[in-house]
């Protein structure tokens, strides 16, 4: 069982009333919810934040007369601690990074299986965030292949001296592994692991993991020397 405070509430923000009667089902067995909001109207969800915000958000990317990216960005204005993961049929990798970029924890395709789903949530509520590989090699190349020069990730340009140990940990981050797995295959302690990326954080001017993830592309820095 992972570190994660009780109780656990979860929203989920979806069109198809099938699909989220399946997730609330499934997310009620977990030990740690408590409750699960399911809704499919922005004001409806909104009323619900205003009662209690949910340690997660589960929200659809595109829906009839609701837009997943403007209703991420309102969200996150509002409520900048909110921990959203995607849940979207959209694998393309443009859908992707414009929504890491907009401060979503995850992204997830809706064939996703009950055992991605929980680790993604787990990992999300414990690490603040969870990268697949497919959320990581979609960073890599938008650094590579910028759209535009506005979509450059928000961190220094000069490459920043770094330990081997923080590069290590670095390059474990980049392939979405958590500070537990990082700890444990590093034989070292989590907090230490903490301490390391917080490192990273500041030198790096990232704001977040994805943007570890982007500085790292930038710099070369995704493979191993």
């Amino acid at each position: 069982m992972p570190n994660i405070d009780f109780p656990v509430q979860i929203a989920l923000l979806d069109d198809h009333k099938l699909f989220r009667q399946g997730i609330a089902f499934i997310l009620k067995t977990l030990p740690y919810v408590e409750s699960v909001v399911d809704t499919d109207t922005l004001p409806e969800l909104q009323a619900a934040f205003r009662q209690r915000l949910p340690d997660v958000l589960l929200l659809d990317l595109q829906m009839p007369g609701i837009d997943g990216p403007e209703v991420a960005q309102r969200l996150l204005q509002e409520y900048p601690d909110l921990k959203i993961i995607v849940l979207s049929m959209f694998s393309a990798d443009k859908f992707i990074t414009q929504m890491i970029k907009l401060g979503a924890r995850s992204y997830l395709p809706k064939d996703v299986d009950q055992q991605q789903l929980r680790r993604a949530i787990e990992e999300v509520l414990t690490t603040g965030y969870h990268f697949t590989d497919q959320v990581s090699r979609a960073l890599m190349l938008s650094v590579q292949q910028p759209a535009r020069p506005a979509a450059e990730p928000a961190v220094r340009k000069d490459i920043v001296q770094l330990t081997p140990r923080e590069k290590e940990i670095l390059q474990l981050i980049c392939e979405g592994h958590t500070a537990a797995e990082i700890a444990e295959r590093l034989f070292i302690s989590r907090r230490t692991v903490e301490g390391h990326r917080q490192n990273l954080l500041e030198k790096t001017q990232a704001p977040n993991a994805a943007g570890l993830v982007q500085y790292a592309a930038k710099h070369g820095l995704m493979e191993k020397s």
